[in-house]
């Protein structure tokens, strides 16, 4: 299915998402969605239609046998608490998160409705489960991102800016997993194998990451890693812009972000880990318990290269780097 296609097939089932009763014998089975992201956001919306997709492959027709609640709290944590409380007292029968802050959000208003998490790093150090292979609570999910990808994203990065001295990773700490430690040990371990001093680098508004990065920019032979969390990809087109006006060369973990005019991306196939959401989501429809549910690592990954914005930051790709590229912009 095209990008496209995903958008129109969200879009129009939305109009349809009425809200109901809870769910009772011969009438639609209700299941919520909490998602981080704006409810505008364009990738937002075809992750959702993914996950549609997955439920419509498993029997399950919006407006027919099962009623989408769909809510978009845009990385808010004070709009995370209110549509929690909100969802929640729809009564659905399962509810699909996106986001360590809104799956913690979530948890803190119900231990008894399964929740179904995806874009989770740290669902451990978060306290959400007790282990990945028996979960023992009310949630499961998908993770998004393991912690060793923080080395993985410098490495890529020097790949391409071998010159580079020191490198930022940036993130939000109210809303990053374990406020944003999740990926240091992994990101500061490679930083002293390549030689590159390693900043940590957080922020809380689009203010901040413009003072943020146009402070990183001064001193030459600088890059940036942005972490991957609702905050960021709330907010990717001042990040985008702000490194691109800065001359940063930055890898992000999210494709969108090279699609919207980063360097270069490197992270899990968000859509693919929102198809297989659905049938989690399916299982516990069908009577399965979300301790009984292991939670998955993704399985599928994608490198994004984008040439035009290489060109205008001076840099040359490396033959071998463009080799491995899912998906090359120019």
């Amino acid at each position: 299915m095209r990008r496209r296609d995903f958008i129109t097939l969200v879009g129009g089932a939305a109009a349809a998402w009425p809200l109901t009763a809870r769910a009772q014998p011969g009438l639609p089975r209700r299941v919520g969605a909490l998602l981080g992201y704006g409810e505008n956001d364009p990738e937002a919306r075809i992750y959702l239609a993914a996950f549609m997709q997955g439920l419509a492959e498993l029997g399950w027709t919006d407006g027919r046998n099962v009623h989408l609640e769909v809510r978009w709290a845009a990385a808010n944590p004070e709009r995370i608490s209110m549509l929690a409380k909100e969802i929640v007292a729809l009564q659905p029968e399962v509810i699909l998160t996106s986001g360590t802050a809104v799956t913690s959000g979530l948890r803190r208003e119900t231990q008894a409705i399964p929740i179904v998490f995806t874009v989770v790093g740290d669902p451990v150090g978060d306290g959400f489960v007790a282990g990945l292979r028996r979960p023992e609570g009310n949630i499961t999910g998908f993770i998004s991102q393991e912690a060793s990808m923080g080395g993985k994203w410098l490495e890529l990065l020097v790949e391409i800016v071998p010159d580079v001295k020191q490198v930022a990773i940036l993130f939000n700490p109210d809303t990053a997993p374990d406020g944003g430690s999740y990926y240091w040990p992994s990101f500061a371990a490679a930083a002293g194998s390549l030689k590159v001093e390693p900043i940590s680098m957080p922020v809380r508004s689009d203010a901040e990451v413009e003072t943020a990065l146009s402070t990183l920019a001064r001193e030459p032979s600088r890059g940036l890693v942005v972490m991957p969390e609702n905050f960021t990809v709330v907010h990717r087109p001042a990040i985008v812009s702000t490194a691109a006006r800065s001359k940063l060369p930055t890898i992000f973990a999210v494709s969108a972000f090279a699609r919207d005019g980063g360097l270069l991306s490197y992270g899990p196939d968000y859509k693919d880990n929102f198809r297989r959401a659905a049938g989690y989501v399916d299982r516990i429809l069908r009577g399965a318990k979300p301790a009984e549910l292991p939670v998955q690592v993704p399985v599928k990954f994608e490198l994004v290269v984008n040439l035009k914005t290489a060109k205008a930051l001076g840099l040359s790709v490396p033959p071998a780097l463009l080799a491995r590229a899912d998906e090359v912009i120019e």
